[in-house]
């Protein structure tokens, strides 16, 4: 991925959206420029023309435009971009979007939190390329909200049907991505948390052929010795170790945990009230800390993907730890990067339309954090992701030394841009926040920008 200036991103992400008027695609491109060059600004505080900003708004409140032809365009720009790629990860989960003013109020449903918040729910799914460590970019999202009326009737949940439930979502995502990805989806594995353990999705992915790694969430049934999951897994053979640092967070200490990695084929047996299903084989993954603490991690795997060995088990381990990616887009998007649970929307139709075009500003801001997380990508030649002009400018700027012969690592472009943003690592992580990296990078466009003015300047008489 080469990270190309925001006009030239924003035309190629969203400049092929149909949205039944060529002028509202040059507007949506407009807008999404000046949102991915300001990322977590409102449009009220964007620095445009009073004309930008007025047809920024009517753009935003046009109910001739759907929030689903935007994102089409974005998705199938994911979808060109997967078939340069050969392994794809599908990694999803499902956030919400949580509001408290009331002029959205009326427009939203409940959200569990209790009567002073509002939320629309949403199911992401993200395609990253393991073998060339690339964030290739958003390929699905869901959107719903819950009717404030029914809340607290989630005791009816077991006679709902199956397509009525939210669960749904799960299936209902795979069947979205393989119609935009075709022959390409055999080459695509779902990583779902313990969220999609459900017996209609698995049946689903089984009948379909669909590769997936789905984290268990109960104990089932097993033919195996007419057992159940856990209870097998922990009569299992140690196939070896691994290693796994677990960051910091919120309360928790960070540590280095020990685990145990485990592997069988396993037949799952359809629950009781379930009987019009078949029985699934596929394989089991056990990734289990050492040591008895009651909060040590413990990842129950069942996947499609033939697991005979430790070398592709550790494999299939690898590939669920790169689930954390999509709540990191989540967070980038909500929080750390485009804000876009700041957003002052008047209406659901409003907060859809734009919260669809930061969906994939967050993207791009990922892809820039994710640089610097791969130790293979990391090394790599920085004309990966900088043309030579950026990265040359920006070391006569910070380095103040004579150019290298040859390109310096992405690494160094990744903390270089951070320094640009004022970063100091001061935390001796390595890591950059969002908000850092991308006002490195606008930094960075400026210093282009200047450039190419003294070299117009120096060819014109003025």
């Amino acid at each position: 991925m080469t990270y190309i200036e925001p006009t030239l991103w924003a035309q190629k992400q969203l400049g092929q959206a149909d949205l039944n008027d060529p002028r509202r695609t040059q507007r949506l491109v407009a807008l999404a420029t000046s949102l991915a060059e300001q990322p977590g600004v409102p449009i009220s505080k964007l620095i445009i023309s009073p004309a930008d900003m007025e047809g920024a708004y009517r753009f935003i409140r046009n109910d001739q435009i759907k929030a689903e032809d935007i994102e089409e365009a974005g998705f199938y720009v994911t979808a060109q971009e997967a078939f340069e790629q050969q392994t794809l990860l599908a990694l999803e989960d499902t956030t919400s979007l949580s509001y408290s003013h009331h002029s959205i109020q009326d427009t939203l449903g409940h959200s569990n939190q209790g009567n002073r918040h509002r939320a629309m729910f949403v199911h992401s799914t993200l395609l990253f390329a393991p073998e060339t460590h690339t964030v290739v970019g958003l390929i699905e999202q869901q959107r719903w909200t819950r009717d404030i009326e029914k809340r607290g009737q989630r005791h009816q949940h077991a006679t709902r049907p199956y397509k009525e439930k939210e669960s749904y979502k799960w299936e209902q995502a795979s069947r979205h991505v393989a119609e935009r990805l075709g022959e390409k989806m055999s080459e695509v594995i779902s990583v779902c948390d313990r969220e999609a353990d459900l017996f209609e999705y698995l049946t689903y992915k089984h009948e379909q052929q669909q590769r997936f790694i789905v984290r268990s969430m109960q104990s089932r049934c097993i033919e195996e010795h007419d057992n159940r999951l856990n209870d097998y897994a922990s009569k299992l053979l140690s196939a070896g170790s691994k290693e796994l640092k677990i960051p910091q967070k919120g309360g928790r200490k960070s540590r280095t945990a020990h685990l145990d990695i485990k592997y069988a084929p396993v037949t799952l047996k359809s629950p009781a009230n379930k009987k019009e299903f078949d029985n699934i084989s596929l394989y089991y993954v056990g990734c289990i800390e050492q040591g008895e603490s009651d909060d040590k991690l413990a990842w129950h795997l069942l996947t499609s993907e033939p697991v005979t060995n430790k070398e592709e088990a550790l494999n299939i381990v690898s590939y669920y730890e790169r689930r954390w990616l999509i709540e990191d887009f989540h967070k980038v998007w909500k929080s750390e990067g485009t804000q876009v649970e700041q957003l002052r929307m008047q209406s659901k139709d409003n907060l859809e339309r734009l919260s669809v075009i930061l969906a994939f500003i967050a993207t791009r801001l990922l892809q820039l954090r994710f640089m610097n997380e791969s130790k293979e990508l990391s090394s790599s030649c920085c004309e990966r992701v900088l043309k030579g002009k950026a990265w040359k400018l920006m070391w006569l700027k910070l380095e103040k030394k004579k150019l290298p012969k040859e390109a310096p690592n992405i690494s160094w472009a990744y903390k270089s841009i951070a320094r640009l943003g004022g970063w100091k690592d001061t935390k001796r992580t390595g890591r950059a926040s969002v908000k850092t990296l991308w006002q490195g990078w606008f930094r960075l466009q400026t210093i282009l920008e200047g450039y190419e003015l003294a070299k117009s300047l120096e060819h014109n008489d003025l």
